[in-house]
């Protein structure tokens, strides 16, 4: 595991310790590596950390590397380049955002790319995510390299603040500001579907990209909701379900002010509605929404209600008093 101690990385770590497989992590060490790796300490983007990377079990191999890193993807080509000879397979955990905006319902892995460049600094999200592929590709080649298309992704350990501010949000009480329309559906996978299918993926030596996401209909906006309040709702919690118009007319941003929500259109298009056959073909299984909403409570309460996060992403969450403004408290 390149990382392997937060959000995506942890998971897919313990995922792989639970089966009793070998697990080392490579990572700055700024957080405790899970109970039962090897660690290895380096920043992978100086040539310390490089060197550090090719010493890593004394020269040893592994029979695949996992990498989820999000920033310039000459840093990934770096990383691939040590470990080419050491490693069979190099799995690239990637974004459904390499996929050219806006998306269609119902596109799968065919539809077009963004470009990158996988000896570029970084550029953009979609641009450095595709410049990710296009580097483990370059250096293991097409056929050793597995893209891990994910879309949004929940669960414990979550680090960017949506799931935990709904909760935290519910768990206030109060009328709550619900996004329509109530029967939307929304896509997205549990972190730890992903790393088991990523490590089944891993298993069966499949390569090439796939998209991770819960199929269309699994869960419905009003189901993620719901799910919140029964787990988390504090004195008072009421849904109050607000048109998708009047939310945009406010100016509220969708996905940032009121995560995971996006009204009817083409963003909705290009998020919610992806097809995901081929992973489902090969094995991805998804958890009900209500296991994932718990669980994350669950973990949350252990943190004593404040969740980490990501200083490269902004803050996500509604302003108390633009809530009450909308719903004309």
């Amino acid at each position: 595991m390149l990382g392997g101690t937060e959000f995506v990385g942890r998971a897919v770590a313990e995922a792989a310790l639970a089966r009793g497989w070998d697990v080392t992590v490579f990572h700055r060490g700024r957080h405790a590596a899970p109970e039962g790796v090897r660690a290895v300490h380096g920043d992978r983007t100086t040539a310390e950390g490089l060197a550090a990377l090719a010493d890593a079990d004394d020269g040893g191999t592994w029979d695949a590397v996992v990498d989820t890193w999000s920033g310039a993807p000459r840093v990934v080509r770096d990383a691939a380049r040590v470990l080419a000879g050491r490693a069979g397979r190099f799995v690239y955990v990637s974004s459904a955002s390499v996929y050219r905006f806006p998306g269609a319902a119902g596109s799968d892995e065919s539809y077009p790319l963004v470009e990158g460049d996988p000896d570029a600094d970084a550029v953009a999200y979609a641009e450095d995510k595709r410049g990710g592929e296009l580097a483990a590709e370059k250096v293991f080649g097409a056929e050793r390299v597995l893209h891990v298309r994910a879309g949004l992704i929940l669960g414990p350990y979550e680090n960017v603040g949506r799931l935990p501010w709904w909760l935290g949000r519910v768990a206030r009480g109060g009328p709550v500001l619900a996004p329509g329309p109530r029967d939307a559906a929304v896509q997205f996978v549990d972190v730890r579907d992903l790393a088991e299918w990523t490590l089944d993926a891993v298993a069966g030596g499949l390569s090439g990209p796939y998209n991770v996401v819960c199929p269309v209909g699994h869960v419905t906006m009003g189901e993620l909701l719901e799910a919140c309040v029964d787990v988390a709702g504090g004195p008072g919690v009421e849904l109050r379900w607000v048109a998708p118009e009047v939310v945009v007319d406010a100016g509220i941003a969708p996905w940032e002010e009121l995560p995971v929500w996006l009204p009817p259109g083409e963003l909705y298009d290009t998020l919610h509605d992806t097809a995901v056959g081929k992973a489902v073909a090969a094995g991805l299984r998804c958890r009900s929404v209500r296991e994932t909403v718990a669980d994350t409570f669950f973990w949350l309460r252990s943190l004593g209600g404040v969740a980490p996060q990501r200083s490269d992403r902004p803050r996500k969450g509604l302003d108390p008093e633009r809530e009450r403004a909308v719903l004309g408290l």
